[in-house]
């Protein structure tokens, strides 16, 4: 009861500060007509100087000093109208507002809001946490930049690998179709765009992304992903000896630590349970074997050190060149293997801040940072 009795209070002295003044009865404007005397005076000195310093001629002079003089006149007839005291109208209207604004604005509140629910202190509120992460706040400010720009290519090309990570790939194909058609094609939009049509479908390679694949191809003929899925849709068909062919031209040009080396050799293993495949040495650069002989005889701190030499350099391109998502995701990477977390995580906060005016881009690091296991905290 203490509370709503300060609320009333409180109310009150508010609309009192605000409807006194605006009751009071009309001053008479002779405070305002003698300062505006003063100036016409001062502009008739100054006139006088400049008629003397010869900065204005006679006729101009003393048409000015006419005009200049009848202000000053007129400045000390009273205004029509004033008055001394406030109308009974006047202040029925102020008794009428002093009252009405506390009664509406508790009825209102009355009845929108919930005056029976206990406070609830900071701390605990600070202590929840958030509904929607970082990363799905920066999807949505994303979403809301190409709903407005619906024809940013470049927007729509960035946030359909988040689609991706997420499962959410009907919208992966929809903003790769929209990539395409704003950006024109190449081998990796479409090679992604297909890889989308047929995780879309249940993995199952349609027609649409086969014909993904192909034209992916025709840019780049040693195009991993589309040889992936083209190898994977031959077996889905029952051509069995095509699949088995592509499987074994693909595994034998990959390098050792490809990622999808494995799956590439489950998927041979199905035709050929007891097949062994060895990879041929990497079509992508690598080292010579003359620098594995060398990394060979070094002790393993001096092996160390060049590995950390590598991610520090890795972390200076990115300085330079901060828009490299796929370099950041390396770097965190790196940082993980390396044992070394808490650089990862100062390679996140780093990457926000060279990326805070593009937060299409840092979406894209943030989501690879939480895949990776940093910046979850």
């Amino acid at each position: 009861m203490l509370l709503w009795i300060v609320m009333a209070v409180l109310t009150a002295a508010a609309s009192l500060a605000v409807l006194i003044p605006l009751g009071r009865p009309p001053r008479a404007a002779s405070a305002h007509a003698g300062a505006a005397r003063s100036i016409y005076r001062d502009q008739l000195d100054e006139l006088a100087r400049d008629r003397e310093r010869g900065l204005i001629g006679d006729a101009e002079a003393d048409a000015a000093r006419v005009e200049i003089s009848r202000r000053l006149l007129n400045s000390d007839a009273p205004a029509p109208g004033d008055a001394t005291g406030a109308s009974p109208a006047y202040r029925i209207e102020r008794l009428v507002a002093l009252v009405a604004i506390p009664i509406v604005a508790i009825g209102t509140y009355l009845y929108v809001g919930a005056p029976q629910l206990a406070d609830r202190p900071v701390a605990s509120r600070q202590a929840e946490p958030a509904v929607e992460g970082s990363v799905d706040n920066l999807i949505s400010k994303v979403e809301a930049h190409l709903a407005a720009n619906p024809e940013d290519g470049r927007g729509w090309e960035v946030l359909a690998p988040i689609y991706m990570r997420l499962g959410r790939f009907d919208d992966a194909v929809r903003a790769l179709g929209n990539a395409k058609r704003l950006l024109g094609s190449t081998a990796d939009r479409e090679s992604l765009y297909g890889e989308a049509l047929t995780r879309a479908s249940g993995n199952v390679v349609t027609e649409d992304a086969r014909a993904a694949f192909d034209r992916a191809l025709k840019f780049d003929p040693e195009d991993v992903r589309s040889r992936f899925f083209i190898a994977m849709s031959l077996g889905q068909a029952g051509r069995k000896d095509d699949a088995i062919a592509a499987w074994k031209a693909l595994i034998a040009s990959a390098p050792a630590d490809a990622p999808w080396l494995s799956a590439a050799q489950a998927e041979l293993a199905q035709f050929q349970p007891t097949a062994t495949v060895t990879p041929a040495a990497p079509v992508a650069p690598g080292p010579t074997a003359s620098d594995v002989a060398a990394t060979a005889e070094q002790t393993p701190a001096e092996r160390q050190q060049m590995i950390e030499g590598m991610v520090a350099g890795l972390a200076g391109k990115l300085e330079a060149d901060p828009v490299d998502t796929t370099g950041w995701e390396r770097l965190f990477r790196a940082y993980m293997v390396l044992g070394k977390p808490e650089a990862g995580k100062a390679a996140l906060v780093r990457a926000r801040a060279l990326l805070a005016e593009r937060p299409d881009l840092l979406a894209v690091v943030e989501q690879a940072a939480h895949d990776i296991g940093i910046g979850k905290d």
